[in-house]
């Protein structure tokens, strides 16, 4: 997890790949759907284990600018709405995996245990 602006469709990739996979790509029909709205905002939560980190992948594979996904989602949900193609890699995307950077903050708190954290996250969406 090094590339935090436009990231590849590698890990979403993976997971399509996998006998395990569930296509839930219709969830990129609603985010379409709230594109350029008065309130765009979208939080999505689920249990442990739930998803959440495919559903991501999912959402930067379509939308970053940083690939060509078209192919990946063919023969998925999403690739028979008739405006899969309108977003699709458009955009810039700036993907942050709060887990891995705790766990490496956590590492580095180990290696020194004088380091004293303060952690402050603040979300601001431009669409």
């Amino acid at each position: 997890m090094g590339l935090y602006l436009n990231p590849g469709n590698e890990q979403f990739a993976v997971s399509v790949n996998s006998e395990l996979y569930v296509d839930k790509t219709e969830l990129i029909k609603y985010t379409n759907s709230r594109i350029g709205k008065d309130r765009p905002l979208i939080c999505s939560s689920r249990p442990r284990r739930f998803g959440k980190t495919m559903a991501v992948t999912m959402l930067a594979a379509y939308y970053s600018k940083g690939c060509h996904s078209e192919k990946l989602f063919e023969g998925l949900k999403i690739s028979q709405n008739e405006f899969f193609k309108v977003h699709l890699n458009k955009y810039n995307v700036i993907f942050l995996d709060i887990q891995w950077m705790y766990g490496n903050a956590l590492e580095e708190m180990k290696r020194d245990s004088t380091l004293k954290v303060v952690s402050y996250i603040q979300g601001q969406v431009i669409a």
